[in-house]
């Protein structure tokens, strides 16, 4: 072979090593979501802690987004959504982002007392085609912002929140699916997260206080082999 073809040959083979994608071992994998960050400094933890009394939460999805049904692979629209039968997406949006505001703001009831405002700005999904083929990521931003439950005074003013992750594709996908990881459990789960993070605030802990936590959370993080 001439010395110009091997040296093409082996470009040639050292791109696709690095195009190649390698997961790491599933094994020793836990399912569990830890309930708070811990970094552990020279004296003390931080953790997060809530900041408010979340007395109601009002999600607001606006009729001036633009809504797509198309099965493209990127369709040109602020609420693409194929995590439930076709429908009024608006509802379905809005009804989504109740569920997640309700479980993160569920155990929020130390503090001011606060009316958190959720407005929808973008929700964008994957369509069928781009589930299906090679996946790409949900492109999700609101805009969030609390008052004060008994006087109405701006105590955080409204402020874009950007939860956008990427999403699976095609066998992946398929697997996931199986396993219960359907479009509306996972965009839940990642909702439910941005809008709890927004309400924490990080609480430094005694060194003493974080080993007593971690000995009771202990038996839930225990990993099967």
């Amino acid at each position: 072979m001439k010395p110009t073809r091997m040296i093409a040959l082996f470009a040639a083979l050292a791109l696709l090593a690095g195009c190649a994608e390698v997961e790491p071992a599933s094994r020793g994998a836990t399912d569990v979501t830890p309930l708070a960050e811990i970094t552990v400094g020279a004296e003390d933890a931080v953790m997060t802690a809530p900041l408010y009394d979340v007395r109601t939460v009002r999600v607001s999805v606006p009729r001036t987004l633009h809504v797509s049904e198309a099965n493209l692979y990127y369709p040109i629209a602020d609420i693409v959504w194929r995590g439930e039968a076709r429908g009024d997406r608006y509802a379905q949006v809005s009804a989504l982002f109740t569920e997640a505001a309700d479980r993160a703001t569920g155990a929020m009831t130390e503090g001011r007392p606060v009316v958190v405002d959720i407005e929808v700005v973008r929700f964008h999904a994957l369509t069928e085609k781009t589930r299906y083929t090679f996946g790409g990521s949900y492109s999700l931003k609101f805009r969030i912002g609390v008052t004060d439950a008994e006087t109405g005074a701006v105590v955080v003013a409204p402020h874009l929140v950007n939860a956008s992750q990427p999403a699976s594709g095609g066998q992946k996908a398929i697997e996931e699916e199986e396993r219960g990881l359907t479009q509306k459990v996972v965009v839940t789960q990642i909702l439910t997260d941005a809008i709890r993070a927004d309400l924490m605030t990080p609480v430094a802990q005694p060194r003493g206080a974080l080993s007593e936590r971690i000995s009771l959370l202990a038996p839930a993080l225990t990993v099967a082999e």
